[in-house]
């Protein structure tokens, strides 16, 4: 992800990268290189007191999220963080009210929300009526240096709340309802990691106008590829799913933001029973790319600095949908139900 944005700001005139930081000399080196020879910093304290930059942009662990984005915001810089925002709830929100003292900006990377694919298929899914019923997933088969990075990720959280945000966040958007429980399971099904972690776990959420979504995520070498790609979404009124027509893609980064064309089927039917109109299929296989997107997400960073725009309900989304995952991660670990 990093690479990914920092080509994005290589690439917009209104940016000037004054630092690369990375821990391993080869990984910030490559890049320094690619983009004609940057500075770079072992150390993002080194870096931060060295640059006295405007805007950073961290796209490190997540548990290290929080850290580094106070340390941004009380330098007086505006901040762009992959999501998730912390590792707790109420980081998150120390976090926000932090940015609102200092009147910096912070924008969390929910790319799906820049996708101009899944922006169609969130309002297609609005359309539909309520209760919605919202079914997603996407399980990755990783092995070698992809399974060496869902291990660290999971050395600070499990699938569901490192993924699950980004899907949760397009269920509060779809039903703009308030989540009043959630349900969970969890799996560890390799010894590679932590005796109290979990790579395959699947969340249930209930809102308060009777909508439900559940999301499903594993990561591992021994997780399978049938029906690793589930985006799907029934109301009274019909369907709509996001149709995966890319093939090999749940071991890829693009995995998440692919979709290949949304499958739009109406619920109504003629006189007779039958139905009276036939399934919509809308092509998306114009998608833009994952560097693309990133530069869509930092397009919108940009704009939020330049017209000061009000990233409170932004902020608080990433809140929101870190709370539900929080929960469900709970549940998963206690066997229970979690209310709100």
């Amino acid at each position: 992800m990093g690479t990914s944005h920092a080509r994005a700001y290589h690439s917009m005139d209104a940016f000037e990268i004054v630092g690369l930081v990375s821990r391993t000399p080869a990984s910030r080196n490559q890049l320094s290189e690619e983009l004609g020879g940057l500075p770079t910093y072992a150390s993002f304290e080194h870096a931060l007191s060295m640059t006295a930059p405007d805007v950073v942009s961290v796209n490190t662990y997540p548990d290290t999220h929080a850290k580094y984005v106070q340390m941004s915001l009380e330098a007086n810089c505006h901040v762009f963080v992959e999501k998730p925002l912390a590792e707790t709830a109420e980081e998150a929100q120390t976090l926000i009210d932090l940015a609102r003292k200092t009147n910096r900006k912070i924008v969390i990377g929910y790319i799906l929300r820049v996708h101009p694919a899944w922006k169609k298929f969130t309002a297609l899914a609005q359309q539909l009526g309520k209760p919605l019923v919202m079914r997603m997933n996407l399980n990755q088969q990783s092995s070698a240096e992809q399974w060496d990075t869902h291990r660290k990720l999971m050395d600070s959280m499990s699938p569901i709340v490192d993924c699950g945000v980004h899907y949760v966040d397009v269920m509060c958007q779809m039903t703009r309802a308030r989540p009043v429980a959630v349900n969970a399971i969890g799996a560890r099904l390799s010894d590679e990691i932590a005796p109290d972690m979990y790579n395959y776990g699947q969340l249930q959420v209930f809102f308060d106008d009777g909508s439900v979504g559940w999301y499903e995520a594993g990561w591992g070498p021994m997780m399978s590829e049938t029906a690793s790609f589930v985006k799907d979404v029934v109301g009274p009124l019909g369907a709509v799913s996001i149709v995966d027509e890319v093939k090999d893609q749940t071991d890829d980064i693009e995995g998440h933001t692919q979709t290949g064309g949304l499958k739009i089927h109406h619920s109504s039917r003629d006189k007779d029973g039958y139905f009276d109109q036939p399934d919509e299929f809308i092509d998306t296989s114009d998608e833009p790319s994952h560097d693309e997107l990133c530069a869509l997400e930092q397009e919108f960073l940009l704009r939020a600095i330049q017209e000061d725009l009000n990233l409170t309900d932004h902020m608080q989304d990433a809140v929101s949908s870190l709370k539900i995952v929080l929960a469900a991660d709970q549940a998963a670990r206690e066997r229970r139900t979690v209310t709100f």
